[in-house]
């Protein structure tokens, strides 16, 4: 064997060896218990992290200083800025909570969660959510049945709480991934069920009422926004007739929960302003009502 063969063959192993450690300190295993990919770059993300966690760390000194002493923080351009940039995980359920209405919702009702998981239940409505839950997350080992505790327990439970809660709604798919990454962050049942029917209710309206008439317009709205930032692709749609009902309606559904990374979504919209969505909304609900 050459010495350059040699070398070829100890710098593989040399690498190896370094992926195998980076591997090795990072963990197959996310912080929110999801299994990495098979094709991970553990040195890139590791080397990535070493760099971003600065950021982190000083996000998460400023966030502690905002919330030291004030659990009841109100709505700021501060508080905005703040969000925008990220919410430190440690931070996140008490600040979504806050921040939605959840919070005063359950305050308002003490003992409502435990009352509809105590009454009487739908026999189709707990057995379409019993076919939906393996389904949630198989690549998260919190949500298997060999895991101990399992989260399917509790994702069943406040998905039939929220069926028994808002009946018009009942149970749509896609709500299983929305309740399961809600358990992930929270760690508790009745913050989830709660902010929940704040996302249902009030931040997102008639996304699952049975004509989703918000989803659609969500959809058209998504159709406008990529003919002005991005006409080539619109074009592109409509050269091959593809409607985008058939491409995002999944995104949507589920709020981009299993499309996205965890840590970018329910985040705030970008750079066009709130009235332009808001504009854009109404033009695009008034031609899906026109459309019968």
């Amino acid at each position: 064997m050459s010495m350059a063969t040699e070398n070829g063959a100890g710098n593989t192993r040399l690498q190896l060896d370094t992926a195998t450690t980076a591997e090795s300190r990072i963990g197959r295993i996310d912080p929110y218990g999801f299994e990495r990919p098979e094709d991970f770059d553990y040195e890139f993300y590791e080397e990535f992290m070493s760099q971003y966690m600065t950021v982190l760390t000083r996000r998460a000194v400023r966030w502690s200083k905002l919330l030291k002493g004030n659990r009841r923080f109100e709505r700021s351009l501060k508080v905005k800025r703040f969000v925008r940039k990220g919410i430190p995980n440690e931070h996140r359920s008490m600040v979504w909570m806050y921040l939605s209405g959840a919070q005063a919702h359950m305050e308002q009702n003490p003992g409502y969660y435990r009352r509809l998981l105590e009454g009487e239940k739908n026999a189709q409505l707990v057995e379409t959510i019993h076919t939906d839950l393996h389904r949630t997350f198989p690549d998260n080992v919190l949500f298997r049945k060999t895991s101990n505790p399992c989260l399917q327990k509790n994702l069943f439970n406040v998905l039939v709480a929220y069926g028994h809660h808002n009946i018009s709604v009942g149970y749509c798919q896609g709500m299983n991934f929305i309740v399961g990454y809600l358990l992930l962050i929270t760690k508790d049942e009745e913050k989830s069920f709660w902010l929940l029917d704040a996302l249902i209710g009030s931040i997102l309206p008639d996304y699952y009422s049975p004509a989703m008439i918000g989803l659609k317009t969500d959809q058209e709205v998504l159709g406008q926004l990529v003919k002005i930032k991005i006409p080539a692709v619109a074009e592109l749609m409509e050269k091959h007739g593809v409607m985008w009902t058939l491409v995002v309606s999944r995104w949507f559904i589920c709020l981009f929960i299993d499309v996205l990374p965890v840590e970018s979504l329910f985040t705030e919209p970008g750079t066009l302003s709130r009235a332009t969505i808001n504009k854009l909304r109404e033009q695009c609900r008034a031609q899906v009502l026109a459309q019968g």
